[in-house]
């Protein structure tokens, strides 16, 4: 059997584009396609390979727990699942934690508990749920509604309702939206989709004070933002506002696929048995690997590095900018940023993407006006250099392309 391109073509739905390259093994910040062609990783899986690829500390983890046991229904518990849960709610504001396997599933989680919370407590009339415009929260349909870019959730038949939006840092427009009548407003610390947007002090502090006056739920997604990408655990131990809920994900496992919702005790107690389910929800495999990705994030050394690193990608790519001058500002936190592009480069963010790939260096798109960087939260400084190397070269190209 041929392993290429072209067989996706054949045998694979068409919701994707992938790119021809197929990358086969990864070390670091490192991988290598199927030509033994070497890339620098500045993708991390979307904000997903918070150590890397391969890292030891996953692997061991990993082969471990492979060993011992993979799966059990939500009949029993198991230990690694009991063990991430106490790590995560020691971490954090949280009381109790339930696992699912993605970032969807964790909001779908939290927007259900949201809504049964504000039915038990004020009755039928409490269901509106707000949330902002570009703002992602995932593919399942509440949370492609709930999500702030109607494309995602249009052509697929009636949306689920009570769901209204607002602009992201406009305290006077939600101000104006919400009411008792909300039970929930939604939102990420930092919109990543979105266009690598930062979330102004007084306006989440605003938005926590509206929830508190309405009787309505502060949820965080942390999905993008969780488990040291801005330099914190959790985004909101930066911001100095704690959500009733938050969701995490992407890098919770480090790669391999876990997600979670956690919350007060007060809160959670809405979710009663039989409420909610996962059949893989807090799957043991999963739990032993994002044990281990917790563990090594959550130390000083990483979390102060991911602040270290972010100053010296600002610095390499305002070099970059004064050369080429394609970047309108670099925006974002930590190891979530942005180069917006300028007036000439409007959307074109795509272009740097591919030629990227061309010159050896992985990296996103955050909408087409927007090249986002998401490395690993431990990429070595040397590799920073180097990947900054081969995207500046990637950079020339596209200019030249557009002269």
């Amino acid at each position: 059997m041929t392993i290429n391109r072209e067989l996706f073509d054949q045998v694979m739905v068409p919701n994707y584009s992938p790119s021809a390259v197929i990358p086969v093994k990864g070390e670091g910040a490192r991988v290598w396609d199927q030509n033994d062609k070497e890339y620098i990783d500045f993708a991390g899986g979307i904000a997903v390979n918070c150590l890397g690829h391969c890292h030891p500390a996953l692997v061991a983890a990993l082969k471990e727990q492979g060993e011992k046991i993979w799966h059990l229904s939500n009949v029993m518990t198991n230990e690694p699942a009991l063990r991430l849960a106490k790590k995560l709610t020691d971490a954090t504001f949280a009381d109790k934690v339930y696992f699912a396997n993605s970032g969807a599933e964790a909001n779908e989680a939290a927007l259900k508990l949201a809504r049964r919370w504000a039915l038990d407590k004020f009755g039928e009339q409490k269901s509106q749920i707000i949330a902002f415009n570009k703002g992602f929260h995932g593919r399942t349909f509440f949370t492609v509604t709930v999500g702030g870019q109607a494309a995602y959730s249009d052509g697929f038949g009636p949306k689920p309702g009570d769901v209204v939006h607002s602009d992201y840092n406009d305290l006077a427009a939600l101000e104006a939206l919400i009411s008792d009548s909300t039970c929930a407003v939604m939102m990420e610390p930092l919109q990543g989709e979105g266009g690598i947007i930062s979330p102004e002090a007084d306006f989440v502090k605003g938005v926590r004070a509206l929830c508190d006056k309405h009787n309505a739920l502060l949820i965080f997604d942390e999905v993008q933002t969780g488990v040291g990408r801005t330099g914190d655990l959790y985004a909101y131990q930066g911001l100095g506002v704690t959500p009733d809920i938050l969701t995490t994900a992407k890098a919770l496992g480090g790669g391999f696929p876990i997600g979670a919702m956690i919350t007060t005790a007060e809160i959670a107690e809405h979710l009663k048995i039989g409420t909610h389910g996962s059949t893989y929800g807090g799957n043991p495999l999963a739990c032993a690997v994002a044990e281990a990705a917790l563990d090594t994030v959550n130390t000083p050394e990483v979390l102060n590095g991911v602040k270290e690193k972010e100053a010296l990608f600002r610095e390499l790519l305002n070099d970059i900018n004064e050369k080429h001058q394609v970047f309108s500002e670099i925006r974002g936190k930590g190891l979530l940023l942005g180069g917006v592009l300028n007036d000439k480069y409007q959307g074109k963010a795509k272009e740097f993407l591919v030629e990227g790939i061309n010159q050896g260096v992985m990296s996103l798109v955050a909408g087409a006006n927007v090249v986002r960087f998401t490395p690993s939260l431990v990429i070595p400084d040397a590799d920073i250099r180097e990947g900054m190397a081969r995207f500046e070269a990637a950079v020339a190209r596209v200019v030249a392309n557009n002269a």
